[in-house]
């Protein structure tokens, strides 16, 4: 087939279109991907599974990725002869489809069906409904914005469900989030199932209590962590929406997964005198100026404290009468916090800018000052705390920083408007003594690093950074009742002590900006919730212990997984709103979408039973939802007794008990890093929390990869650079698409999809195509014999070769490397031999074994190619998918190096060939001299090494370790001292012999490290000169010569020859001399 343009292309892609609907057909008739669980025994099985994808969209490249990991491993399992089992289900529970499915009723209730969305001119009218509940959250208010309609109507979610190609007559059905469920599944078991992947969909499921089956295995699995006391109810503080009116885990956010609530400590400081437009406040309670500080025990040490002159402020109404000045988002946060009267509605007393508080004097807890004022800093982020900043000018660079411009520069203070006594008499007071820095540690290191202003400010994040780990670690307080204490002892206790006091108050707010799937930017609550108490000191040892034993594939994954249990505490686990599973107690809540999602790999083992093929649980059954009690999923995967009084048939519940203890533990799970933090550390836990008593059944392995880029850039629909999962197939083919997959990388950083890969796959496996064919017709012309030859003990070598390296790739689950010695090293073996045989063609018994070799080695990757050369081409019978992995010998290394050895020597001769046939540039006026052609060589090979060489092998041998293949860090100062010793090289000065020796044993053992201890010794572990005379007429051919006359040559030959370029033969490195045409 000859490549002319891109019609070209597209041929080649819709025949491997075509293969791939013939093999699937195939597999479909042969129900080839279902398994189950023998009747006794347990035969060798394989249980992958990948977490159910989310079923609002359909699925994409980056989902491809990750689950080809599992394709891949399954598909080698399956072929070296386990009982594979690969179910996938899809996940619906939570807040992401009801959202979407909301903001498009919104959408046609604002706008009309279809939408008529304002055009760019038009201020585009967003308007957010509160949510009905305990829970009064703000009414967010319709909001005008330009900047929202520029972005254009591709933000709606009209247009974004309109672009995923859906008809446009069937979107307003998407206003009703239970549509989703019934549109998105179909569409992503289509797609997989064009992949090629091998998945048991008789065990598909979606979640929530649309499928009754599922909805009951959720409930136990909660009844039985609440039984054991893992599940509680409390309050604690938690990523909010106000919009959803609950708390917004990692799947509920649009940005900032695995953002947590950062603690605070807000400091009250009284305001002494109501001045300017605070006098409106007069009457109406305590004023305080609440600034939000991380280090409540330096407090001691306030010389004032800051606002941002142009900032944004207000007063707002807190508990028991108070007055709280700080910005609006922070009042927002402690309105979900129990510090307001009304939850979610910060009463707004008075606004006021910045310049409103410069001045005010106030009185600030811990201070010895009777009074300190409001001073203006100009670096004040008011998206963090409060807007309202503590200042301490010993122990942080940046009030000290700031203190002394205004101390320094009168016009400053004047710019302000602030007088000399709010600033000029208060001076950096010690509080903590620092090793290194003293008791002045801002003072003294702002003054080191020359630090001119508060504008230096990377200078100022450096001091930071020294100052204030060094002081919470070694710092000893020196002032106060717990002077002499460590900071990091009395900090606890001050602010304890100031919380009781009633001087300051706890106050939260999330680390980094959140936005959760519905659109609003979410707070800290202090929400009522029922809690797994992950982190609990037994349940995580367990844990731990889990951990241990899996296999992870990289060490990147485990100090992850580490650094996970280290920090995860108690998660809530149950929401207000959404779709999913309820609580069995506590009926008004729902179970979160992360929580739901921890041990259904179990579920999959009884899902075909239960559901008899319907991912949705409600076609026929022989067993209905109501009966899957408590006591019967407790026989199932708790065994004992079997349940009393059960309608269901002994001989089914004896039979799921079999699937489950057959197919339990899964092996391998595969996933993006970005669930380590959550749902696969959840998945330990749980696991080892529900069969505590059974470690056997706890997780094997976890296989994690980065996420996928495409063409080096991040996928994105925004910018175009996005594929859906169906357009890769229908561009590129299964096939071609799954070795750009493969090919991306198998680490843990980001992997990347090459068009050019995906592309360049098309051409090459139709060329493959084509040359099998041309070969099997002109097999019967090609010699038939055992490869005897050198060339075919090296091609048949090159095979045993490929098939172990790709075993141990498939093992170690590296797919690029199993791609690239599994065919693409083989097809270079195989073209070099087809050189090396010249007219001869080849051997035919090699040829028709590289044929099934290749094939079955990449047929965990390209399945559909590969069973048309299994049973298209070599009419072989069954499935290659089934077909069981290639025997091979063990590699014969040593015939590899001689094949390298062979390979190398003709790349340098016929450099040197090149070398001689290039005449010497003429002398200046000289006519240049013409080409001479070489027409024949003296080729010279050593025996041996001998002399300095054999003594520095030597010593290099009885360093060498084997079992790490190296030898010590100090080896070359060793052999340099050995030579110095010897007494032939006593009379070398240093310099010299340092010269000498170093390349040649540096090179050796580099050499000794790649292939072995072979490398150090005097002699080649083959018989050059036999290899090279065997290989003449290879040798003329390859080089273009009439004739080739080989050498060998000893050591003492070397050193007599009358031609001293003979010499420079060592083991490896042949010399030739070349003969020119009519010499």
């Amino acid at each position: 087939m000859e490549d002319k343009g891109g019609a070209a292309n597209f041929a080649r892609r819709d025949l491997l279109l075509r293969l791939q609907d013939d093999a699937q057909a195939r597999w479909a008739a042969a129900k080839a991907f279902e398994a189950d669980a023998p009747a006794e025994g347990k035969p060798p099985k394989y249980f992958g599974t990948f977490p159910y994808p989310y079923m609002n969209g359909v699925l994409h490249l980056g989902h491809a990725f990750s689950l080809s990991k599992l394709e891949f491993a399954a598909a080698y399992h399956r072929l070296c002869g386990d009982n594979v089992l690969f179910p996938q289900g899809f996940h619906c529970t939570g807040m992401p489809i009801k959202a979407c499915a909301d903001k498009l009723k919104r959408e046609i209730d604002t706008y009309g069906c279809p939408p008529q969305f304002p055009t760019e001119e038009e201020p585009m009218e967003v308007v957010e409904e509160a949510p009905s509940g305990d829970v009064d959250p703000t009414k967010f208010v319709a909001k005008k914005s330009k900047a929202a309609a520029k972005k254009g109507v591709g933000n709606s979610q009209w247009d974004i469900l309109k672009m995923s190609g859906i008809p446009e007559e069937e979107l307003p059905q998407f206003a009703d989030p239970l549509h989703w469920l019934r549109y998105f599944p179909p569409l992503a078991m289509r797609d997989l199932t064009s992949m090629g992947c091998g998945i048991d969909w008789r065990r598909s499921f979606i979640t929530t209590d649309v499928n009754p089956y599922y909805d009951s295995f959720v409930r136990w699995q909660f009844e039985v962590l609440h039984r054991q006391g893992k599940i509680v109810k409390d309050k604690r503080y938690a990523v909010y929406s106000p919009l959803d009116g609950q708390p917004c885990a990692d799947h509920d956010r649009a940005t900032g997964e695995g953002v947590g609530p950062q603690e605070y400590t807000l400091i009250k400081m009284r305001v002494l005198e109501l001045k300017g437009k605070l006098a409106a406040l007069e009457g109406q309670g305590a004023v305080y100026l609440m600034a939000a500080t991380l280090r409540p025990e330096t407090m001691y040490g306030q010389t004032n404290c800051w606002a941002l002159p142009d900032g944004d402020y207000a007063a707002f109404r807190g508990l028991d009468e108070e007055i709280y000045v700080m910005t609006d988002r922070s009042a927002l946060n402690l309105s979900y916090q129990d510090r307001t009267p009304v939850t979610g509605k910060p009463e707004k007393l008075l606004d006021l800018k910045g310049t409103d508080l410069l001045g005010l004097p106030v009185k600030s807890p811990r201070t010895h000052h009777v009074r300190i004022y409001v001073l203006p800093l100009l670096t004040i982020l008011t998206n963090k705390g409060t807007g309202i900043v503590t200042s301490v000018p010993s122990d942080a660079p940046d009030d000290y920083a700031a203190l002394m411009d205004l101390v320094n520069k009168p016009k400053l203070r004047e710019k302000y408007g602030i007088a000399d006594e709010w600033v000029l008499p208060y001076t950096v007071i010690p509080i903590i003594d620092i090793p290194c820095f003293g008791t002045a540690a801002a003072e003294k290191v702002c003054l080191d690093m020359k630090i001119q202003s508060q504008n230096d400010t990377k200078k100022l994040a450096e001091a930071k950074q020294l100052v204030y780990l060094k002081g919470f670690t070694d710092g000893v307080l020196i002032v106060g009742e717990h002077a002499g204490k460590k900071v990091s002892e009395a900090k606890p206790l001050i602010k304890a002590e100031m919380l009781a006091a009633g001087d300051a108050i706890v106050y939260s707010e999330p680390e980094k900006p959140v936005m959760s799937r519905s659109g609003d930017e979410c707070v800290v609550a202090l929400t009522d919730q029922w809690y797994v108490t992950y982190g609990e000191q037994e349940w995580r040892e367990a844990t731990e212990t889990c951990l241990k034993r899996m296999e992870l594939y990289d060490d990147n994954t485990r100090h992850q997984f580490d650094h996970t249990l280290g920090w995860l505490n108690q998660w809530a686990c149950s929401r207000s709103f959404g779709l999913g599973t309820r609580l069995p107690w506590d009926p008004v809540y729902l179970v979160e979408s992360l929580s739901d999602s921890t041990i259904y790999m179990a579920y999959y083992a009884v899902a075909h039973i239960l559901q008899q093929g319907d991912m949705y649980g409600e076609g026929e059954s022989p067993i209905r939802p109501e009966q899957m009690t408590s006591e019967v999923w407790d026989f199932i995967y708790l065994g004992g007794e079997q349940p009393a009084g059960s309608a269901i048939p002994e001989e089914l519940l004896q039979k799921m008990r079999r699937e489950f203890e057959y197919w339990y533990p899964f092996d391998l799970r595969v996933s993006g890093k970005d669930l380590i933090q959550n749902h696969l550390t959840f998945c330990l836990y749980n696991h080892t929390a529900i069969w505590a008593e059974r470690p056997d059944l706890w997780p094997a392995s976890f296989r994690c990869n980065g996420h996928l880029l495409l063409n080096a850039e991040k996928m994105s629909k925004s910018t175009g650079n996005f594929k859906t999962l169906q357009q890769a197939i229908g561009e590129y083919s299964s096939d071609a698409m799954r070795i750009a997959l493969a090919d991306a990388g198998d680490a843990m950083d980001d992997a990347n999809f090459e068009h050019t890969t995906a592309n360049g796959a098309i051409l090459r496996l139709t060329r493959e195509l084509a040359w099998i064919e041309e070969t099997l017709a002109a097999a019967e012309g090609l010699r038939d014999e055992p490869p005897t030859s050198f060339v075919d003990r090296v091609f048949d070598n090159e095979i045993n070769i490929a098939v172990h390296r790709a075993k141990s790739a498939y093992e170690r689950m590296l797919f690029r490397e199993a791609l690239k010695v599994g065919w693409y090293d083989l097809t270079n073996a195989r073209d070099l031999y087809r050189f090396a045989c010249g007219a001869d063609g080849g051997n035919r018994r090699l040829l028709l074994r590289f044929i099934e070799v290749s094939a079955l080695l990449l047929a965990p990757i390209c399945p559909h190619t590969c069973e048309h050369i299994w049973g298209g081409l070599l009419k072989k019978e069954g499935l290659i998918i089934n077909a069981g992995w290639p025997e091979a010998a063990a590699p014969d290394y040593v015939l590899q190096q001689a094949a390298e050895y062979l390979d190398n020597t003709i790349t340098h001769l016929r450099k040197g060939i090149a070398k001689a046939e290039t005449p010497p540039k003429p002398k200046k006026g000289e006519p240049p001299l013409p080409a001479r052609k070489v027409s024949s060589a003296s080729v010279y090979v050593a025996d041996r090494f001998g002399g300095w060489q054999a003594k520095v092998l030597a010593c290099l041998a009885g360093m060498y370790d084997a079992a790490s293949s190296s030898v010590p860090a100090d080896t070359m100062q060793q052999v340099l001292a050995a030579m110095a010793a010897d007494s032939d090289m006593a009379a070398m000065n240093q310099k010299a012999l340092k010269q000498m020796v170093m390349p040649f044993a540096k090179f050796r053992t580099e050499l000794a490290a790649k292939g072995g201890t072979a490398a150090l010794q005097e002699r080649l572990p083959f018989d050059e000169l036999a290899l090279l005379t065997e290989n003449k007429d290879f040798l003329l051919r390859a080089l273009g010569l009439a004739d080739i006359e080989l050498h060998a040559v000893t050591y003492e030959q070397q050193q007599s020859a009358e031609d001293a370029r003979i010499g420079g033969a060592t083991p490896g490195s042949p010399v030739a001399i070349y003969q020119f045409a009519g010499q």
